[in-house]
């Protein structure tokens, strides 16, 4: 999808930083072997005030990117029931200038961030602008982020929110390591997850929390765990904040002509 100047979600693809999941795929306690003592061990870890994980990724059997009952259903399917194996994701962590700590996840040969970006200064220290004005932030030609409706309270779940000029700065949005991704890396992990028709379910959080109803295919299979942050509309249309709940939106860093770049969206519906 082609579009010039929208104010979208920020989010990177990287060379990957630490990855944590070493672990045996629901072996919950850790005693390298998965049995009904693991099942146990994660039913009084999730009701009844237990001990975490020593791995935490692998309790995640299922690969949704949430530890809670189905894993449980899943381990009971796959000891007694014959089901699928566990599957667990590698992840793994990376910190940002600002000190913002991310979970990241490999998806088929990419490593990509697993939360959206809340950096406020680019690599190299400088500070990107924050701008709340509308008429100010649709006339923008330099970098600028700001937070949804400009409420903090948004950044936590969904967030900060960058035009164009900033994902497009030479001092470089992402951090350390990582870079804006590609149209065609884009491409690359929805034709792993199986093609157009399917990957944004399996890129979405899970019900409806904070994806609209009805969050059609959402699954989260892959681990991404898209978060629907809305955005803020650009030089046409006054810098007016919308969707909320209902879209995803996601810079690439290739242009098809100035000032006009190639965006992925994943919707509520």
């Amino acid at each position: 999808m082609k579009q010039a100047l929208m104010i979208l979600l920020g989010i990177s693809i990287l060379i990957p930083t630490a990855v944590s999941f070493a672990g045996v795929c629901g072996d919950v306690n850790d005693d390298s072997i998965i049995n009904i003592l693991d099942i146990i061990y994660l039913i009084d870890y999730k009701f009844r005030g237990g001990p975490e994980p020593a791995i935490m990724e692998s309790a995640d059997v299922n690969s949704d990117g949430i530890i809670n009952i189905l894993d449980i259903i899943y381990l009971i399917e796959y000891k007694f029931k014959g089901g699928a194996e566990p599957y667990c994701h590698e992840t793994g962590t990376m910190t940002d200038i600002d000190g913002n700590t991310y979970r990241t996840i490999k998806i088929g040969d990419q490593w990509w961030m697993a939360e959206n970006l809340e950096v406020i200064h680019y690599r190299n220290g400088e500070a990107i602008p924050n701008v709340t004005d509308a008429v100010i932030w649709s006339s923008l030609t330099t970098g600028a982020y700001c937070e949804y409706n400009n409420d903090i309270n948004n950044v936590d779940t969904c967030g900060r929110l960058y035009n164009w000029f900033a994902v497009n700065d030479g001092r470089n949005i992402a951090p350390e390591g990582w870079h804006v991704p590609t149209d065609a890396e884009w491409q690359t992990v929805i034709d792993y997850l199986g093609g157009i028709a399917v990957a944004g379910g399996k890129m979405k959080e899970k019900g409806t929390t904070h994806w609209n109803i009805p969050n059609s295919g959402a699954t989260n299979e892959s681990g991404f765990r898209a978060l629907p942050g809305g955005l803020r509309t650009a030089t046409w249309q006054n810098g007016y904040f919308a969707e909320l709940g209902e879209n995803a939106h996601f810079w690439s860093s290739s242009e098809e002509k100035s000032d006009v770049a190639w965006r992925r969206l994943l919707q509520y519906n």
